[in-house]
């Protein structure tokens, strides 16, 4: 478990007494800190950014609160960047990360002066098209290193990945977007998510490293910045490892400075869009055991379900339950504790060791703060939680209320239905 739920039994009450279960509890003043030691990390290099990926928890009020701490977006969509300009985020701290992307999203982003990172050789054509053949001075590429580096469990292997050129692609890529009029360059990379060996970070940042001289050797092409893209994971599971950054940092700072700092591309700056590791373990879902079921197994069931958090049942992902006020209870029952959708696999914890659950307790799941509430949606007619933000001096904020039945029939035609045959 990475962060410690912050709040005792008797403060959960009193908060569930105004906001209903289930909602998403999210802490200000640890994503602030946390985001705060990202940062901190990584001041030996010239310039850091990291573009928190928006995808990981797309709310406005967590955007602006890491932007308050110099933080800035990776998106993938328009609705991505357009929270990111509602946060204050603007510029070049945005950066635009899709694939198969729509030529309106590729106009927005260009207007809107964010770093356009291109997915693929053939979009080099079609982003001139859609700008009426203009170019941006700045552009990145996706680099996908295919079988020259491995991935993970997580995302895969990068040779069956739809992301990103080849190699061979991508020293064509910067010379046809130089001919185009581009004048300043990046490269990115995204080959792993949820990774805890430090190592797979340093390795992926000297396989760009070695691209930037190469580039400027072949091409005279300088790099501006390397994207390392994000996939830093959290320890979900106790007896994980949380990831050393301050090692990271520093042994990616001595493969920067045996192949950067020789080759005369000095300064380079080093960018992120990590999600996960800055929020992740500052958010939890909180429940109320509503049920209790005794067949082959033994069941607790929650009045929050799959729906609201698809990781479980999804991915077989793990993620700590804990009972508030019985923390430190034995652990003396296993249980299975799952939601009400009609599906097996809506199960958060399986055979999982936990003190006794009684009915109308409260159960929190952990390091739910990012790729949680995102990853909602309303299968069966499920309606998705809320989110509360616990502030720094104790007080609360809701900053997305729970669904309504109004909104999930809001994109229907309900005026027809009677008249319809």
């Amino acid at each position: 478990m990475s962060s410690n739920f912050p709040l005792s039994k008797d403060e959960l009450s009193s908060l569930i007494k105004k906001f209903p279960t289930p909602f998403y509890l999210y802490d200000e003043k640890g994503i602030r800190d946390n985001m705060k030691y990202f940062t901190d990390c990584f001041k030996n290099f010239h310039a850091f950014c990291e573009h928190f990926a928006v995808k990981a928890l797309p709310n406005p009020y967590i955007l602006k609160i890491l932007a308050d701490e110099g933080c800035g977006t990776d998106c993938s969509s328009l609705p991505e960047l357009i929270l990111s300009d509602m946060a204050g985020i603007k510029g070049e701290k945005v950066m635009f990360t899709s694939n198969e992307t729509p030529a309106e999203e590729f106009v927005y982003a260009y207007e809107h002066g964010n770093i356009i990172n291109l997915d693929d050789y053939t979009h080099i054509d079609f982003l001139k098209n859609a700008l009426g053949g203009k170019f941006p001075e700045l552009i990145c590429f996706r680099y996908n290193p295919g079988p020259l580096k491995g991935g993970n469990a997580i995302i895969g292997v990068p040779e069956e990945a739809k992301y990103g050129l080849t190699r061979e692609q991508l020293f064509d890529a910067y010379k046809k977007a130089r001919d185009y009029g581009a004048k300043r360059f990046a490269l990115h990379t995204m080959v792993a998510s949820n990774e805890l060996n430090p190592d797979y970070f340093v390795d992926t940042a000297k396989m760009l490293f070695e691209i930037c001289v190469e580039l400027k050797q072949k091409l005279d092409i300088r790099i501006e910045f390397v994207d390392l893209g994000g996939g830093i994971g959290i320890p979900y599971k106790p007896d994980q490892k949380k990831v050393d950054l301050e090692y990271v940092s520093n042994s990616i700072r001595k493969v920067y400075d045996e192949l950067i700092v020789p080759a005369g591309l000095d300064p380079l700056d080093i960018h992120w869009e990590c999600g996960r590791p800055i929020t992740g373990p500052y958010g939890w879902l909180v429940s109320t055991a509503i049920h209790e079921k005794h067949i082959y197994r033994e069941y607790i069931g929650l009045d929050s379900c799959m729906a609201d958090l698809m990781r479980p049942g999804m991915y077989g992902a793990y993620h700590e339950v804990t009972v508030s006020g019985k923390e430190n209870a034995p652990k003396d029952h296993v249980y299975d504790v799952v939601g009400s959708l009609c599906e097996n696999c809506d199960k958060f914890a399986v055979q999982r060791p936990l003190p006794k659950i009684d009915i109308g307790d409260y159960v929190i799941i952990h390091d739910a703060g990012a790729h949680g509430r995102a990853m909602g949606f309303n299968y069966n007619a499920k309606l998705r939680a809320g989110e509360i933000l616990m502030r720094p001096d104790g007080s609360f904020r809701q900053i997305r209320r729970r669904e309504t039945i109004d909104d999930l029939f809001a994109t229907l035609d309900l005026n027809g239905v009677k008249d319809f045959n």
